[in-house]
């Protein structure tokens, strides 16, 4: 039976630890939606060996290849190793704590189809916790993000995140491969600049919390963890934290090498 959407040039790379349950929730998501891809690839950060048996017990029935590392090396590594087995032009990069809703086949379908006719285009990005700044209407709810230094607020930093998105499977040789040895926010944060030192271009889905949940449950609860200071909804922290951001960004804008 042919599945209603078929990505033959996309690989699907899910990075994992920890959490096999919510992993294979992923994988039986995608197959409900009959959402097939050229490729399944699973970077394992060294999680305990329970986990890494029940993977290997259900990679043949999702058809996916696992990739491991004897001892946990953090995000940047697991990241790295996972993308250099991509093979095929696409990569779609979903962590495993998230589940795409009903209908994500159209949607990404759409992404495809403008990376195809977008060759300036590297990423398109599906998920955000918040809405990013400055946008132009693109199509199908798509918009490019665009990006000046001199626009006010710090959110414009954020053009690349670590959520689900999809990028052409040669992104390191346009912006490095992520750092390795560091905690993942600033992992994450270090690839962001890189994005755009070298000028990256990408497309932003409007209603970004359609398309994914993000999904912790008790039995497999979120393994990242954030400062107080990060979280705090106190307005003046808020509102001090903003102006910080700003200038600290810019600043590591201005003077980030690879």
């Amino acid at each position: 039976m042919t599945p209603a959407y078929q990505f033959d040039t996309v690989t699907l790379l899910i990075t994992h630890y920890n959490r096999s349950q919510s992993l294979e929730r992923l994988l039986k998501a995608f197959v409900k939606q009959e959402i097939s891809f050229g490729d399944i690839v699973v970077s394992d950060d060294g999680s305990k060996p329970e986990h890494i048996t029940y993977l290997q017990a259900i990679a043949p029935q999702y058809g996916f290849r696992l990739i491991t590392t004897p001892k946990n090396k953090g995000l940047g590594n697991n990241i790295n190793k996972g993308q250099d087995a991509v093979k095929t032009p696409l990569t779609l990069y979903v962590q495993e704590d998230f589940n795409p809703f009903p209908g994500y086949g159209k949607h990404l379908q759409d992404a495809v189809s403008i990376m195809d006719e977008r060759k300036d285009m590297d990423i398109v990005r599906f998920y955000a916790y918040f809405k990013y700044p400055y946008l132009k209407p693109y199509r199908d709810g798509y918009s490019e993000m665009v990006f000046k230094i001199w626009y006010p607020g710090h959110r414009k930093f954020h053009c690349y995140s670590d959520h689900p998105h999809l990028r052409r499977s040669n992104f390191f040789e346009k912006f490095g491969r992520y750092r390795e040895g560091l905690k993942g926010d600033r992992t994450e944060f270090l690839m962001a600049l890189s994005f755009l030192k070298h000028v990256g271009k990408g497309m932003f889905y409007e209603d970004y919390k359609g398309l994914f949940d993000q999904v912790n449950s008790s039995d497999e609860p979120s393994t990242m963890t954030r400062s107080d200071f990060r979280t705090s909804t106190n307005p003046l922290v808020s509102f001090v934290r903003m102006i910080y951001r700003n200038v600290k960004h810019t600043y590591e804008l201005i003077t980030y090498k690879n």
